[in-house]
């Protein structure tokens, strides 16, 4: 990104734009914003959006939150550029005045998704809008919003505690995520599903094998997913050893 300080804590995917102005694409003229950004409860996220070309002073990009969302920041550290968040949090623009504004240029918005936002779901009203300095329209789009998982915890075992060969795992995921676990060699050690309180535990069915190995949890719920942090282990190579 051109010199973007990114105040937020960031979680899912960046929106990608087309920006169209006089001389730009056919496809870009004839509508051809667009992007789609996964971003998970109660989190931020940056949607990114590229393209203003060379000579753009004047031109304006326009991002409108999708509904229950807000717009938090348009943190983009550099000359040429000017950005502000309307005082809702419903929209937030930036506009080219001068300076660097290659093709490279990326304008970045901070999206926040609120907490009680439900994994999976496609939030509507999300869109883009170009306008010349004369406030003429140049180009429009539509933004896809997607509601993400927040990544699975993995709280037990402990990273460094010899195990028994099958140890009991657990952490804490969204409410209802399907939960699985699995190994270095993203084999399936145990799979269950997070409690109403987030928390989740699960036992191998099958022995795991002595030796070092590593351990990592994915969640899945409403067709979107999320994975927690690796943790190495390592299995006591007889059996009833080093239990927690």
């Amino acid at each position: 990104m051109n010199r973007c300080s990114r105040t937020a804590a960031v979680a899912g995917a960046v929106v990608v734009g087309v920006l169209a102005i006089p001389g730009a694409s056919a496809a870009a003229r004839d509508g051809g914003l667009w992007g789609a950004a996964t971003i998970a409860p109660g989190r931020e996220g940056i949607v990114e959006v590229a393209g203003v070309p060379e000579g753009a002073e004047g031109v304006t990009l326009t991002l409108t939150a999708p509904r229950g969302t807000r717009v938090t920041g348009t943190p983009l550290d550099a000359s040429g550029y000017r950005g502000s968040v309307a005082a809702d949090g419903r929209s937030a623009t930036y506009t080219v005045t001068g300076g660097e504004s290659g093709q490279d240029s990326v304008l970045p918005f901070v999206l926040a998704v609120p907490a009680h936002a439900v994994p999976g779901t496609r939030l509507r009203d999300c869109s883009l809008r170009l306008t010349d300095a004369r406030g003429v329209p140049r180009a429009v789009g539509r933004c896809s919003v997607t509601v993400g998982l927040a990544s699975p915890a993995l709280t037990r075992p402990l990273s460094g505690v010899q195990l028994a060969a099958r140890p009991e795992i657990s952490g804490t995921a969204h409410p209802a995520a399907q939960v699985t676990v699995r190994d270095k060699d993203d084999q399936e050690a145990c799979a269950t599903t997070a409690a109403p309180d987030g928390t989740w535990s699960c036992t191998p069915g099958t022995v795991l094998p002595a030796g070092a190995n590593r351990l990592q949890a994915v969640a899945a719920l409403n067709g979107v997913s999320a994975m927690s942090e690796q943790i190495d282990i390592v299995v006591a190579a007889e059996a009833g050893a080093g239990r927690q």
